[in-house]
């Protein structure tokens, strides 16, 4: 019975684990869309006014 108990907290762990990936990897997802969001705007912007620094 006690190697069962173990290989539940086992399961358990590791899926806890996942689920705080999972939940840190869809953030960064987000953070992600919102620099390329900020990215685009700001090329936009330059190409409108025609600032053609290097």
């Amino acid at each position: 019975m006690n190697i069962l108990l173990i290989i539940v907290a086992i399961i358990a762990i590791i899926l806890l684990l996942t689920g705080g990936f999972v939940q840190s990897l869809n953030f960064l997802l987000w953070v992600g869309i919102v620099l390329l969001v900020i990215a685009v705007i700001v090329w936009l912007v330059r190409m409108m006014t025609g600032s053609r620094r290097v």
